[in-house]
């Protein structure tokens, strides 16, 4: 009783099913079996189709069947009745300008209801940082990232983007939960060799290859990126001054299949990005002494901003080894968990003193571990219970040496010589999660999923939580689907991020904070309500409504308050958030549509943590004040358009949105925080691709034009509740590329 809503309908409404024959072939292009694709008659079909020995082909077919029921058995362990679902499978991914060569973020920016920030940050439904990763399921402990992305769309079977009223299995990070699927080598065997490039220089060859050797099934794949566009333009420049990034990642997923009821998995997953901090030309420091003069360091009082040398460096690895046992009415998944992290930021040690006041050296680090395991037991016709514990122990390291310079007591530098701050500190953080549900189907069309979640955290502060849950799903008619949730939900603030300096050791310097107040972040509690229809209409057109409310205490929110370029969280007292988004999607023979549209308000009062990191006017005015989140966009837009005709796919998509917030200036000077909002934007990709059918398989080329009009939008503007600095959206280019599988 799942809403599934499918953003390009290569897949039939009721969700995870086989694609149409024409999105088959298209997958092919993008790395699947060169079988799927062969024409039928063809030399690759029949050299495929005559096996090496009756013997080999039962077992493969018969491992191949084993699979498939226990990705079945796995997929339902968790529900998502009553829950708003968006999946986005690989075929729609390679049917997209780009195909699987954009990252994971532009894949999930096409859902209903999210905005676009900068650093490749995405917001669902108003929320900043309360999305939560799942691999096949399995959670993944958050890391340290400012600018990189562990995950590529090349491995992928499909992404799920799951929000509304979650059932109880969902915790913790419950803004929307990106739920992948990873491919398997018994399912999608084969692969490619492809190269991808263009605009800015961008260089990225990719490999991915899957197979299986007895009744062992493998997916790998490995790629590498280098660009001269690394993180978003702080001006309109189509090339931003120094830019440049290298990033590499690596995945494999290996499963034993032991027999008919368990199976072994282990995923392993490696990135690295390296990136250059850009510039903007023509600045000049505006840091003064308390009596007017310039500040002076080391006899300098000016320096180029355009010459400026900061990066960032940022590592992230996990490891999943998780066992699945499927047996009549039980299924059971256990897994274990770790996850290494890492950011180091360089300054410019001159620069960074003369303009911002402080230059720091800083490494973060976070090591996790987790232990989870999820049930589900099939009572009888009208009761599926679930259930579920999660465990999870981390440990964050924070590393700083800061260059500043020493004032006196009236605020002028005693000497231009900077002095070094040392500010390290650790801390370890316990989770501890437990749920019980009961999905019962009250009548043939009824269905109420109910249940309690417990959640419990120790790190920098404490708390928990009971949390009750209960979503109904209604088929009113074969085409009508009606549902409504009510969710409670705990969120503490994120662990990896928390550890700010210790404010002390700054005062009477250049990084002196003008706010001393620094009470530690809190969890945020809330109530979620969420009613929402699906209809099909006839003709292969779906439409949906959703609306939703949440209503917040402590609501967890982040800034980037200075160097290195890292989040911060703290939290508003209060604050509401709520939306209505229409979705409509259609599909006829080799030509399919969608578009979504969304309305948001996002809003907080009183920031109650990490009070240090604003001026004393922005805390007295949120006080007594809602003000909109730094991140609500009120009008959200996306829709795209793709179609198939002998091996030739033509495509476009494109996003719009109302811009996200700026601080209002009034006529006296003064502002109002996050008062206004920047300019409307529309961005249009469109993108032409071809697969080649060889005798060994394919060769597919395409061609795309990114933001193809050009289109110079800002994305921040650099003021607003803890933003940093201004980025603009890319300007247009053009990408090539050619993909042949293996």
């Amino acid at each position: 009783m799942s809403k599934h809503r499918l953003l390009v309908p290569a897949v039939a409404a009721a969700g995870f099913v086989s694609l149409s024959g024409a999105a088959v072939a298209d997958t092919a292009s993008a790395g699947a079996s060169p079988a799927a694709a062969a024409p039928a008659g063809s030399a690759a079909a029949d050299a495929q189709a005559a096996p090496a020995t009756p013997a080999a082909t039962d077992t493969l077919q018969a491992i191949t069947v084993i699979a498939e029921h226990l990705n079945e058995a796995r997929n339902g362990i968790q529900t998502q009745t009553g829950a708003s679902t968006y999946v986005i499978d690989q075929a729609a991914i390679a049917a997209a300008p780009g195909g699987d060569n954009v990252l994971l973020n532009q894949v999930v920016l096409q859902a209903p209801d999210v905005a676009q920030d900068s650093f490749g940050q995405y917001h669902v439904r108003g929320e900043h940082n309360g999305v939560q990763y799942r691999l096949n399921g399995i959670i993944l402990p958050e890391g340290i990232s400012g600018f990189g992305q562990s995950f590529d769309p090349r491995l992928i079977s499909s992404v799920s983007l799951i929000t509304g009223a979650l059932p109880a299995e969902y915790g913790l990070r419950t803004g929307g939960i990106i739920d992948l699927k990873t491919k398997s080598g018994a399912i999608d065997p084969g692969g490619s060799l492809s190269l991808y490039g263009g605009s800015h220089g961008e260089i990225a060859p990719s490999v991915t290859y899957g197979g299986s050797a007895g009744r062992y099934n493998y997916f790998v794949s490995a790629d590498f990126t280098r660009d001269d566009l690394g993180i978003e333009a702080p001006d309109a420049r189509s090339n931003p001054i120094h830019d440049h990034t290298t990033q590499y990642h690596g995945f494999a997923y290996v499963e034993d299949i032991l027999d008919e009821e368990n199976r072994l998995a282990l995923v392993l997953s490696s990135s690295t990005g390296n990136f250059q901090i850009p510039n903007r030309s023509g600045l000049v420091p505006a840091i003064t002494n308390a009596n007017g003069t310039p500040l002076t360091v080391l006899g300098a009082t000016t320096y180029p901003s355009a010459a400026l040398q900061e990066s960032q460096r940022e590592l992230n690895h996990f490891a999943i080894l998780s066992w699945q046992h499927s047996s009549g009415a039980l299924d059971v998944v256990t897994s274990a968990t770790a996850r290494y992290s890492s950011l180091t930021y360089v300054p410019d040690p001159l620069g960074d003193l003369l303009f911002g006041g402080i230059a720091q050296n800083a490494y973060k680090q976070n090591v996790a571990y987790a232990l989870q395991s999820d049930a589900s037991y099939k009572a009888n016709d009208t009761h599926t219970v679930r259930a579920g514990v999660f465990v999870q122990s981390d440990r964050s390291t924070s590393l700083t040496d800061s260059s500043v310079i020493a004032l006196d007591a009236a605020g002028n530098q005693i000497s231009d010589q900077p002095v070094s701050i040392l500010d390290d500190g650790a801390r370890t953080e316990w989770l501890e999660s437990l749920y019980l549900q009961d999905e019962w189907k009250l009548a043939q069309t009824l269905t109420l999923n109910y249940g309690l979640r417990f959640d419990h955290f120790d790190a920098y502060a404490s708390g928990h939580q009971v949390s009750p849950r209960a979503n109904l799903v209604w088929q009113a008619t074969d085409d009508t689907v009606v549902h409504a949730g009510y969710s409670r939900y705990f969120s503490p603030p994120p662990f990896e991020l928390v550890g700010g300096e210790t404010i002390s050791k700054f005062l009477g310097t250049t990084a002196a904070p003008v706010t001393t107040q620094s009470n530690t972040a809190q969890a945020e509690t809330a109530n979620y309500y969420d009613v929402g229809a699906e209809q099909k209409i006839s003709g292969g057109f779906t439409v949906g409504l959703d609306t939703f409310y949440k209503q917040s205490h402590d609501l967890v929110d982040e800034g980037q308050f200075g160097a290195p370029i890292i989040l911060t969280p703290f939290n508003y007292a209060h604050g509401k958030q709520y939306g209505i988004e229409l979705t409509g999607n259609y599909s006829s023979g080799g030509f399919t549509a969608y578009l979504n549209l969304a309305g948001l308000r996002a809003e907080g009062k009183g920031i109650d943590s990490s009070q240090f990191n604003f001026a004393p006017e922005e805390l007295a005015y949120i006080a007594s004040h809602y003000i909109s989140l730094d991140h609500e966009q009120r009008f959200t837009a996306s829709g795209g358009a793709s179609y198939l005709w002998s091996g030739t796919r033509l495509s476009a998509d494109f996003l719009t949105g109302s811009g996200l917030r700026s601080n209002l200036v009034l006529p006296d000077g003064s502002n109002i925080p996050n008062g206004a909002h920047l300019p409307y934007y529309t961005t249009l990709n469109l993108g032409a691709s071809h697969v080649f059918h060889l005798g060994d398989g394919t060769l597919t080329g395409r061609v795309d034009l990114i933001n193809a009009f050009d289109k110079i939008y800002e994305i921040r503007d650099g003021t607003g509740v803890g933003v940093g600095a201004p980025q603009f959206g890319a300007r247009r280019g053009i990408f090539f590329g050619v993909s042949k599988s293996l």
